[in-house]
């Protein structure tokens, strides 16, 4: 077995993309003659005609182009391998809670974008109920919060409203039923306008389903014993949204809210709160 030398590969690499061994040595900061030993040195140790010299420009043989392919990715990963252990850049980790409902799209494109440009920072998520985070974030435990709410606390930004909706099985009868049948997580920040909302309408209600996991909540709808509340757009695919001429109260919109500290890292918690905001920007 051989081992192929990655420098000598990158300049194979340029001398392809370049056209000729000069333009290669010079993006390369080399001299014309190690440019030209080096690729004579990967021939005899491939035993290949790897560079057609015939013509004026140097091209490929069909077994150099069938290397190249494979010389670019070993360049790249390199490359790739070398500046992320070596990057001297930030480093640590900052903790971001998100609610369970609003997590897609938005925040896995939001990490995969932020690990690009900080690789050696590291973004914990947690996936919490939004009365949780405040009080995470008011002692200090979270670096920045996502909330769902109907106001907006001191310090935070509102990032954009959506509709709340009457969420039942697919072709259900529980909405009919009176009094109504709900299911919510005992923690869920909609619970108390939902009821605020039924009881102006003068509609009767009694909680089916009071529990801390939304898995048992959407069981629960999904077998047609109740019906619950979600943001529009957050229903999973087996849960339909009720018309909204189905008789139960228009819950109005939640806000989604931003709220967020420097904790002296503002240099690296600020480009997250914007690819944050450019993301919910976007949907």
């Amino acid at each position: 077995m051989r081992n192929l030398d990655v420098g000598i590969l990158r300049s194979f690499v340029a001398v392809a993309e370049t056209g000729g061994v000069t333009r290669a040595a010079g993006y390369l900061n080399l001299t014309q003659s190690a440019v030209s030993m080096q690729l004579k040195r990967l021939e005899a140790m491939m035993n290949l005609e790897l560079i057609d010299r015939s013509g004026r420009r140097v091209g490929l043989t069909l077994a150099g182009e069938q290397l190249l392919t494979y010389a670019r990715r070993m360049v790249e990963m390199n490359d790739e391998a070398f500046q992320r252990m070596t990057d001297q850049g930030y480093e640590g980790e900052i903790i971001l809670g998100v609610p369970n409902d609003i997590v897609y799209p938005v925040i896995p494109r939001v990490l995969q974008r932020f690990n690009a440009e900080f690789p050696r920072m590291r973004v914990q998520l947690l996936s919490l109920f939004t009365s949780v985070l405040k009080r995470m974030f008011a002692r200090g435990e979270v670096d920045l919060i996502l909330t769902t709410e109907l106001g907006l606390d001191a310090g935070g930004e509102t990032l954009t409203d959506v509709p709340l909706r009457w969420i039942g099985a697919p072709e259900g009868q529980a909405w009919r039923e009176r009094p109504l049948p709900l299911a919510h997580c005992r923690h869920c920040t909609f619970r108390g306008e939902v009821r605020n909302r039924l009881d102006a309408a003068h509609l009767p209600w009694v909680m089916a389903v009071e529990s801390d996991s939304d898995r048992t909540v959407e069981a629960t709808v999904s077998a047609d014993l109740a019906v619950t509340t979600m943001l529009e757009g957050t229903e999973p695919r087996h849960l339909s949204v009720l018309p909204h001429n189905c008789g139960l109260p228009n819950l109005g919109s939640q806000r989604i809210n931003l709220y967020g500290t420097s904790s002296g890292r503002a240099d690296v918690i600020e480009p997250l709160r914007d690819f944050i905001r450019q993301g919910f920007a976007t949907i």
